[in-house]
């Protein structure tokens, strides 16, 4: 089994689930988000995004690929970027971290250790930036797959709560913690990874 991470650019963009290429739950403000969604231009939306990131701050995501199928994704970006972040309770995510926006796995494909792979992947690159920890919103009463990951999920692999919140706590991990994971850990990342939809929806808060 050959597999490969490759850094997400406008050219493997559609390698990504079809309703992920036009999410922009997180790229832009909720406002906005709708108003794209309604006039259809959230896939423009999506790329202007991306290209603006890669420009000014560079890599900001991870696809991976098995055997050359795409098979699951990554994103993640400082919260500056990342405008739908400062609509959540527990806002904002601290300066010296970067924010876990969404990532995914394929259904067959998880339980292999891509999870452990990719989160690796994403901490060393953001090591070598400056970053100390990713964080991320997670959803405490997660029932169904969306944008969000389920907060339990979260603290399964490894995220302390920072900022507690009955429905959307803010969680935290260190990025050195994972570069020395355990083989334990993989199911439970492969678990979390999997349990954001195939195609994740645009939802409000």
């Amino acid at each position: 089994m050959g597999r490969r991470l490759v850094p997400l650019t406008l050219d493997n963009l559609p390698d990504l689930p079809k309703r992920c290429r036009a999410c922009v739950f997180w790229e832009l403000d909720p406002v906005s988000g709708e108003a794209a969604v309604k006039t259809g231009t959230s896939a423009l939306e999506k790329e202007a995004w991306i290209s603006a990131v890669l420009l000014d701050w560079g890599s900001c995501g991870r696809v991976v690929y098995v055997d050359d199928v795409p098979v699951g994704f990554v994103l993640y970006a400082p919260p500056a970027y990342v405008p739908r972040s400062t609509a959540f309770p527990t806002s904002p995510v601290s300066p010296d971290a970067v924010q876990l926006m969404t990532a995914f796995i394929m259904p067959g494909y998880q339980g292999q250790g891509l999870g452990r792979v990719m989160v690796q992947t994403v901490a060393k690159d953001l090591l070598r930036r400056g970053f100390k920890a990713v964080e991320a919103f997670g959803d405490a009463r997660w029932k169904e797959p969306a944008c969000l990951l389920p907060a339990d999920h979260l603290l399964a692999v490894g995220f302390k709560t920072v900022r507690p919140h009955p429905t959307y706590p803010r969680l935290r991990l260190e990025l050195r913690s994972t570069l020395s994971w355990k083989e334990d850990v993989e199911l439970a990342l492969d678990r979390l990874l999997g349990a954001v939809q195939k195609e994740p929806a645009l939802r409000p808060l």
